[in-house]
């Protein structure tokens, strides 16, 4: 709980703009919308993954 706190308390709006600047500055703005493309389907297929194991687990304990 207080290294959450600690954590929260460092990083405010200010730096947070800083990130995004430097990001900004580092990948270009043609580059950004494809990287977070391709982190979306990233984390769906991660998604999908989870739903296939929890089916199959699912399917095996029925069976046991």
């Amino acid at each position: 709980m207080i290294a959450q706190n600690i954590f929260l308390g460092l990083v405010g709006p200010w730096q947070i703009a800083i990130i995004v600047l430097c990001i900004l500055l580092l990948f270009g703005g043609k580059k950004i919308p494809e990287l977070m493309r391709g982190l979306g389907s990233g984390i769906k297929e991660f998604k999908d993954a989870s739903k296939e194991d929890e089916k199959l687990e699912d399917k095996t304990g029925e069976n046991s």
